[in-house]
């Protein structure tokens, strides 16, 4: 097995039947190799700095019924939120004090925010603080509307794929939503010159080891500059309620295969990992994670934002949980990096 780890950081790629042994056959001691293959690839581009996002969740009002998400169209037992522009801008404010240089928007795809409230939002937040990046977690939008963003001062753009397989979309999805559409969004993202980041959720109800490896061969395809994947959890007001978690080890083993075929990849120890298991973040990082994003958002908000079960918003998740986050970085040999953190073009890029 471990041939094929050497392999994979050698050449970036592995051929099908490779992959399938490799996810299919990995044991712990296997799975401690390829981390720590995937860590020391991450310190050679990266060295110790992790890079800190803060993230602004801005409404949890959202169109779409898909099937495991706390904040779908369908569930009536969440309190509903919208940040005004000046909340959104206040939150920035408390982060760049704290030293983010990344503020990520994200929320639900929520008809009453239209493309001309975030056209303006981007535009301050930009006017205010022009030495940061704005990332975007928006949800699926028209091209039109993409660019408009752009242009008014958005650096990246995160849309998680969650599935390449369109039978396994059909089944996390209602008929109205399409894949097809999705990756129309990241082609239309990367063409416009967006940081792109998608991803996966792993263990997600009617995942194979198949639909994993079109997944990894689709990424490897499109190069995103930013990776995020995460286990799948439950919600316990959604169809997959009663659906087991993903794994932290297919998760970690997963995150390790993306940064040995994208050394430079910005890839996030995600939130939904540390709410999986209590060392999440740091064994996220340990795999080759070299971001993470605590939370900005208005305390008395952030309960509301429920994408899953439990899911962490304080503590070390949290902005104002820094110095925490600082000392479990630095138990490890990691420490915070302030710096923006955008993804470094190279000739290993190409």
């Amino acid at each position: 097995m471990k041939q094929w780890i050497d392999k994979l950081r050698q050449e970036r790629t592995l051929t099908p039947e490779e992959f399938r042994q490799l996810l299919t056959g990995c044991d712990a001691e296997i799975l401690r190799y390829i981390n720590k293959q995937a860590q020391e690839v991450a310190l050679l581009h990266f060295g110790n700095k992790i890079y800190i996002r803060g993230l602004i969740e801005i409404s949890n009002c959202c169109r779409n019924n898909c099937y495991y998400c706390g904040i779908r169209k369908g569930n009536p037992n969440i309190e509903r939120y919208r940040l005004s522009r000046e909340s959104i801008l206040n939150c920035c404010k408390q982060g760049y004090e704290l030293g983010f240089r990344t503020f990520v928007l994200q929320g639900g795809e929520d008809p009453a925010l239209t493309n001309d409230q975030i056209e303006m939002t981007v535009a301050r937040i930009r006017q205010e603080y022009p030495d940061c990046a704005i990332t975007l977690s928006l949800g699926e939008k028209s091209r039109e509307a993409y660019e408009r963003f752009f242009r008014a001062g958005a650096n990246r753009y995160l849309l998680r794929h969650e599935t390449y397989n369109e039978l396994h979309y059909r089944q996390l999805h209602p008929a109205e939503m399409s894949g097809k559409r999705r990756l129309q969004c990241l082609a239309d993202l990367k063409e416009i010159g967006y940081q792109t980041g998608t991803g996966i959720m792993v263990g997600s109800p009617g995942q194979t080891v198949e639909h994993i490896i079109e997944d990894l061969l689709f990424i490897e395809k499109l190069r995103p500059e930013m990776i995020g994947i995460g286990p799948f959890l439950p919600h316990h007001d959604t169809p997959f309620a009663e659906y087991p978690s993903g794994t932290a080890e297919q998760t970690i083993l997963l995150l390790s295969i993306f940064r040995l075929m994208h050394p430079s990849a910005l890839i996030p120890a995600t939130t939904a990992l540390a709410t999986l298991i209590p060392d999440g973040r740091e064994r996220g990082i340990l795999a080759g994670a070299n971001v993470v994003m605590p939370n900005l958002s208005p305390r008395e908000e952030r309960r509301k934002y429920e994408l899953y079960n439990d899911k962490a918003s304080l503590g070390a998740e949290s902005a104002e949980g820094l110095a925490a986050l600082q000392k479990q970085l630095k138990t490890i040999g990691y420490e915070i990096s302030t710096e923006r953190g955008d993804f470094k073009y190279t000739t290993e890029n190409i």
